[in-house]
């Protein structure tokens, strides 16, 4: 698969030494160039190039800006590149995936590169994982049962409290989750993976609606796609760029994301235990 690349600066040369060394990378195709932000806005729009070198320092509307426009579910990958450091944090801060200084280091430009392969083809596999889901619920009637009915009925049902069981269709049949059990829950495109006991049910529903349900003093979200348990947590790594990776009983590790790095507290302070 080749990996769509827009560049974007209003410096000609710099267009041009991002070019030249992407001539030697056999999976990226350069779709187009533009020197300037609107340039880019209409380039992204009309081509929907994977990635984007985009300059911060530009006249009338910076590289930041030109991120600012753009939809969040539909951004391609960000390499920015700006010849001064002290804008660095912004640009991971504005998810970007990568940052180059000019004049650009071969050996910094090859790890960007690398982070961008990875970057892509997690996004793929993803995707694909997304319509497999849907698929395979789709097929078997799985998942159509529990957030319509505890969402409607569960509040009546249980006198206010929280549901210590998880009704999942599977088939022809109901399976009983119970909530104690779930070790963490990931969302695929309009479906749910609940991970308990060491199996996993594919559940149709948002990560709101199941949130509504879950005890946040047992479940929070760590990321826009990932809730966790919060007993089940055995250990906190911090990363880079404001990030931490969680480490629950059994080994599985799950990223805590930066929008959501307000809930250090609760793994620091032992608030679940």
């Amino acid at each position: 698969m080749k990996i769509r690349t827009l560049i974007v600066d209003d410096e000609v040369l710099s267009r041009r030494g991002v070019e030249i060394r992407l001539r030697d990378q056999p999976d990226f195709e350069i779709v187009a160039q533009c020197g300037n932000g609107r340039e880019a806005l209409a380039a992204i729009q009309q081509y929907k190039p994977d990635l984007v070198f985009l300059d911060i320092q530009m006249p009338a509307m910076s590289g930041f800006e030109v991120l600012a426009h753009l939809p969040q579910e539909s951004t391609p990958v960000v390499v920015f590149v700006t010849a001064y450091d002290q804008y660095a944090i912004q640009a991971f801060e504005a998810r970007a995936i990568d940052y180059l200084l000019k004049p650009i280091d071969e050996a910094r430009f090859a790890t960007a590169l690398t982070r961008v392969r990875e970057h892509v083809r997690a996004k793929s596999a993803a995707d694909q994982r997304d319509r497999l889901l849907a698929i395979i619920a789709e097929i078997t009637g799985c998942g159509e049962l529990a957030l319509d009915e505890l969402l409607t009925h569960g509040s009546k049902a249980i006198g206010g409290r929280y549901p210590e069981v998880l009704p999942i269709r599977q088939g022809r049949e109901t399976v009983r989750v119970p909530i104690a059990s779930i070790q963490w829950v990931d969302a695929a495109g309009d479906y749910m993976c609940i991970h308990a006991g060491g199996d996993t049910h594919i559940l149709r529903g948002t990560m709101k609606e199941l949130e509504e349900i879950l005890d946040p003093k047992l479940f929070q979200r760590v990321h826009r796609s990932t809730i966790v348990n919060l007993r089940l947590v055995r250990s906190l790594r911090a990363h880079m760029n404001g990030e931490y990776f969680l480490t629950l009983e059994g080994g599985h590790e799950l990223k805590l994301s930066r929008t959501y790095r307000d809930k250090v507290e609760y793994f620091l302070n032992g608030s679940a235990r």
